[in-house]
């Protein structure tokens, strides 16, 4: 585990990777960032000082680490963005990547998240797609106060024309883009769906895609990030 507070050996970081590189060592970084909020939240409720800080202001502070892990930030090969995760959720991701046996048909762990534009996309998104085209269930009142993993507004959802028609091109994309992730040595895959509010269309179509890329035996983890917000 390497962060800022390495001192010299993290500024040597970059040649040591390179020098991997030109040996033909393979190695893969995780990288774990939040927002500047959760991190500044952070700091004031641990009590902590932050390892660049020489002049108390933390947000400032946070920003130059960024720019000192850019070039890191670049160069990895799995991005968690952990602002809305809790220590266990953290700790499932890490394991569902990393623990057990990974072999080359299977070693891409895709990540199928729902989420609210109202609440802004989630930061290690690969592929962002945008649902808010799809008839929206909130303006059913009998369906309003519930969501996408309940079976009223699936079948409404996925019962549209347009849901059908747009699931086969979704799929036909995922499909194509898959094979070429997993031959560019790539360790997860984000697709985040969205919609207004995170509650009905994205949660649906996230549950059914995530079904379909289970079924053809891809490592599927769907969640919904914005489900409990209303």
């Amino acid at each position: 585990m390497v962060d800022i507070r390495g001192g010299a050996f993290f500024n040597q970081v970059i040649e040591v990777l390179n020098d991997l590189t030109q040996q033909g060592y393979k190695y893969e970084i995780l990288f774990l960032e939040a927002s500047n909020e959760t991190l500044v939240r952070r700091y004031k409720e641990s009590r902590r000082r932050h390892p660049l800080d020489n002049h108390g202001e933390v947000l400032q502070v946070i920003q130059e680490e960024r720019e000192l892990l850019r070039e890191i930030r670049g160069r990895a090969n799995n991005i968690i963005e952990t602002s809305s995760l809790t220590n266990s959720q953290l700790k499932g991701q890490i394991v569902a990547q990393y623990g057990g046996d990974r072999n080359d048909t299977n070693s891409l762990l895709i990540t199928v998240i729902s989420f609210g534009y109202k609440y802004g996309i989630p930061l290690d998104s690969d592929l962002v797609i945008d649902v808010r085209f799809l008839p929206n269930p909130h303006y059913i009142p009998e369906l309003r106060c519930l969501t996408g993993n309940d079976e009223p507004v699936q079948k409404h959802v996925l019962s549209q024309d347009v849901t059908k028609e747009f699931m086969e091109k979704l799929l036909d994309f995922v499909n194509f883009l898959i094979p070429h992730y997993q031959n560019e040595g790539k360790a997860t895959l984000m697709i985040a769906i969205g919609c207004t509010g995170g509650m009905h269309r994205s949660v649906t179509l996230a549950n059914k895609l995530g079904d379909i890329l289970t079924e053809r035996n891809y490592r599927v983890n769907v969640r919904h990030r914005d489900i409990m917000r209303v």
